[in-house]
């Protein structure tokens, strides 16, 4: 029988060992994260179900008034659930925000705009099976730019509605506004309202990649699909930097 050099065993001991720590390390990150994680999937699949759901035709309702509070509702009551579990972004541009003003970390944001983009779809999908009409042909939730648009001006209206969300959002996160948070979802519910009433005719009014998603794949609209990613993260980019490193220090100094 031949026995290892000594620096051999030495070596595989320090790469178990290594190993150890770096599968400690996972079970604690998954430990202290699922939870957050599974929030967000629930609060998204929440906000395209319901959401989505006050935007199938019914005759009788003026459904360009309807679906602005009935997102802006939805938007109100899934903060009040999920707020103090993983913030309910329930959009990566939110999250986005939230990584770069260093609320989350990178890999629990990535994780977050995967699950956020899936539950779009899972809530499309559901929405999709309980709809009285076929979602599909009506092109039921799919956000498109108003025909009197071109791409650059519908880019610029998403990129405009989406920094007044972000701004909204790092007044919320700024410490001087730590004591105030009872009546964040009541603030949310309520910009998302105003915001939709004043873009929804024009573009939709999306400012979410995920909630434009959902719809696109389950009723195959693809036109202008590229507007409601790049001008939500465009919008929260800009938004959350000119707060953090503009106003935010104020309160700093």
């Amino acid at each position: 029988m031949t026995v290892p050099p000594i620096t051999q065993l030495a070596t595989e001991f320090k790469i178990t060992a290594e190993n150890e720590v770096a599968k400690s390390t996972m079970r604690s990150w998954c430990k202290s994260s699922w939870r957050g994680i599974a929030s967000e999937f629930l609060s998204t699949s929440m906000l395209v179900l319901f959401g989505c759901m006050s935007c199938i035709p019914v005759e009788g309702i003026n459904m360009s008034i309807y679906s602005p509070f009935g997102f802006g509702f939805v938007v109100m009551f899934n903060i009040q659930i999920f707020g103090h579990i993983s913030g309910a972004y329930m959009n990566p541009a939110v999250t986005l925000a939230a990584m770069i003003w260093g609320s989350i970390s990178v890999p629990v944001g990535i994780c977050y705009m995967i699950v956020e983009c899936a539950g779009a779809l899972v809530g499309f999908g559901i929405l999709s099976t309980l709809s009285p009409v076929d979602v599909g042909p009506n092109n039921v939730c799919v956000t498109a730019p108003h025909i009197g648009l071109n791409d650059f001006q519908s880019l610029g209206i998403e990129i405009a509605l989406t920094a007044a969300l972000i701004f909204i959002n790092c007044g919320v996160w700024d410490p001087i506004n730590a004591t105030k948070q009872d009546s964040a979802p009541i603030k949310f519910g309520l910009t998302i309202v105003g915001l939709s009433l004043v873009g929804g005719p024009l573009t939709g009014a999306s400012m979410n990649p995920a909630r434009s998603l959902g719809p696109a794949v389950w009723t195959g609209y693809w036109d202008h699909q590229w507007i409601y990613w790049v001008g939500p993260f465009i919008g929260s980019v800009v938004s959350v930097l000119i707060y953090k490193y503009v106003f935010l220090k104020k309160h700093v100094d």
